[in-house]
């Protein structure tokens, strides 16, 4: 057992995306004095889908920001924040929150909201769409720990979208390095870019190597390949495929999620 049953209730857990709008300082934002509440309105709509549909958790995350930074601007931690507490009383399953790509504004955003995890990039070195990244993993956790958010589990994703490190290291040895010296509540493995399956046999590779350590298939994961994918790893984080066509920029199509779900619940119960 590990502590996905604590926290999210089942083990072979499904966190699900609920993806932001863009925000104030985003690019695709559109000026006006009521565009936020369109961006609540929007996040509602899809976090009440989710539920609907039988999702075992809900993380947020600023997936329309883009083009990503790796410093985020405060001014999208706030409007995270405020669209969190909008929503508050109409979340009903455990959350977590990724501001992407910064790793102590999520946790800064995780204490004020109540988040119970997050997902982001907390060691290694990069070559990536967004330029070099680089993290300060001893920085992170001791701010973790200056805010008070020590219980929240952090997801450390070792294969980010759109980057690879920059040294030369083998999957199995980036796995069992990040777990020996930093102790993540869990491993995420990702595909190219969100939406993107993450290879199985990486995945494999990962579990492996580091078998007491939570593992999730990060990207990709589909009705088709759902009962493969946690065939092998812990859990799954899923978002795009949770749309009406399974398109990125859709709204949730809750059908879609009762589907997965439905075989997801199957799955556990007989493996």
């Amino acid at each position: 057992m590990s502590w996905l049953k604590d926290v999210i209730g089942t083990e072979k857990a499904v966190i699900a995306m609920c993806h932001l709008m863009p925000m104030p300082g985003d690019p695709g934002f559109k000026n006006g004095s009521d565009h936020m509440d369109q961006v609540i309105t929007w996040a509602r709509k899809d976090l009440l889908a989710l539920q609907e549909g039988g999702v075992d958790a809900v993380m947020f995350s600023n997936e329309f920001s883009l083009p990503y930074l790796t410093d985020v601007e405060t001014v999208t931690v706030a409007c995270m924040a405020r669209i969190i507490g909008e929503l508050k009383d109409d979340i009903k399953i455990p959350f977590g929150v990724n501001v992407l790509w910064d790793a102590k504004k999520s946790l800064d955003l995780a204490a004020a909201t109540g988040a119970k995890f997050v997902r982001e990039i907390f060691t290694g070195v990069y070559a990536s769409d967004f330029g070099i990244w680089d993290t300060n993993v001893g920085q992170t956790i001791r701010h973790q720990h200056k805010i008070g958010a020590e219980d929240v589990k952090l997801l450390f994703n070792i294969l980010p979208e759109a980057a690879r490190y920059l040294a030369e290291r083998d999957i199995e040895s980036i796995a069992k390095s990040t777990v020996f010296n930093n102790r993540p509540d869990a491993l995420c493995v990702s595909g190219l870019t969100a939406g993107a399956m993450t290879d199985t046999q990486i995945l494999k590779k990962v579990k492996d190597v580091v078998p007491d350590t939570v593992v999730f298939a990060n990207t990709g994961v589909r009705y088709e390949n759902v009962e493969q994918q946690l065939s092998i790893a812990d859990g799954a984080v899923v978002g795009t495929t949770f749309k009406y066509d399974g398109t990125f920029e859709n709204h949730v199509d809750q059908e879609r999620v009762k589907q997965f779900m439905d075989k997801v619940k199957n799955f556990r119960q007989n493996g």
